[in-house]
């Protein structure tokens, strides 16, 4: 059994690695950090976890050694502390973009501010399991996923891993808990009840994401952010054109010889019913991944369509699923709720 402590346990990630380190058969969660709210009951913030634990908050100066150390600090402030944090634990896990990019100049142009010396930043594996599993086996250091990022590398990876993608146009629809705990103008409900509101039809910083981890070159890709009513989830839209055609029964070879034993990317590819395609809203609390697909007539475009909870396979599911590769464990270790339907 591992020691974990979680820091920045007070946002909207941070709860959900708390819900789910709580239920991991193999961790014991000894220590949740927030200044702010030090000394306060977790489920005085978090009022799910009503009953299952009586953990307080303590300041980050407070944190005693741990096993693993899961990190959710906003950007930039894990990677001006990250000596501190890798003395006090084995394992870091990183939930910011501070360790996602590889290049210090691709982080300074898309996340600007400092960046972390060249030598800590080759340490971090890239935690999504799908395309970074065998670097994952073993890893001490693992940076998080960003939610849309994921979204759109599920649904491209099988294409783009067989270097058909010509250029792809990418419109992700996302709930409101994107924006994390603490409330914005932007946030605020009369300003974001009923909302459509494309709020980064151009230069959105997972960009550089989603071309390190397909390798695509960024004049190829296109992508927009719109945010819509809905708490959790993100639905990407991806039309993807083609260097040659494809039918239905292809796109059914590829996604299956990529995805067929992945425990949490599900195809969703059904002829009747109103779930014939991947819909967030089912995804709510669970680690899955759904990817759907349609042929245009001509076969030049395919429309990918994929669906996450960008609280959990967007980020606290995805780092717990990265620690149980890490670790050994059954990678299902701690992911294994199911959803609910009707929600």
């Amino acid at each position: 059994m591992l020691t974990a402590a979680v820091v920045g346990a007070s946002g909207y990630v941070g709860g959900e690695l708390v819900r789910l380190l709580l239920g991991h058969p193999h961790v014991e969660l000894t220590q949740i950090t927030s200044e702010r709210l030090a000394g306060r009951y977790v489920y005085s913030v978090h009022p799910n976890l009503r009953g299952a634990t009586r953990l307080k908050f303590r300041p980050v100066s407070e944190l005693e050694p741990v096993d693993v150390l899961f990190l959710c600090l906003p950007h930039g402030q894990a990677a001006r502390q990250m000596e501190h944090f890798a003395a006090l634990a084995h394992t870091v896990v990183d939930c910011s973009a501070d360790f996602r990019l590889r290049d210090p100049a691709q982080h300074a142009r898309w996340y600007g501010g400092e960046t972390v010396l060249p030598e800590w930043r080759s340490r971090f594996v890239y935690g999504l399991p799908e395309l970074e599993r065998d670097r994952l086996r073993g890893a001490r250091y693992i940076s998080g996923v960003g939610c849309n990022a994921t979204a759109v590398n599920l649904a491209l990876w099988p294409l783009a891993r067989e270097g058909i993608i010509e250029r792809v146009v990418v419109d992700v629809k996302v709930g409101s808990s994107e924006g994390g705990a603490r409330a914005s103008s932007a946030s605020h409900h009369p300003e974001r009840a009923g909302a459509v509101r494309s709020f980064a039809p151009v230069g959105h910083r997972h960009q550089a994401e989603i071309c390190q981890a397909l390798g695509l070159e960024p004049e190829r890709l296109f992508f927009s952010a719109t945010a819509i009513d809905m708490v959790r989830g993100v639905l990407a839209t991806a039309h993807v054109f083609l260097t040659r055609p494809l039918d239905d029964r292809d796109l059914w070879q590829l996604y299956r010889a990529a995805y067929g034993q992945e425990p949490f990317v599900r195809l969703v590819r059904d002829r009747t019913g109103i779930y014939r395609f991947p819909e967030p809203k089912i995804l709510a609390g669970t680690n899955f991944c759904d990817v759907g697909w349609a042929v245009d007539d001509h076969g030049q475009r395919v429309v990918i369509v994929s669906a996450l909870d960008n609280l959990m396979k967007g980020a606290a599911g995805s780092a717990v699923q990265a620690l149980n590769v890490a670790q050994g464990w059954d990678e299902r270790a701690g992911l294994t709720f199911l959803g609910l339907h009707p929600v």
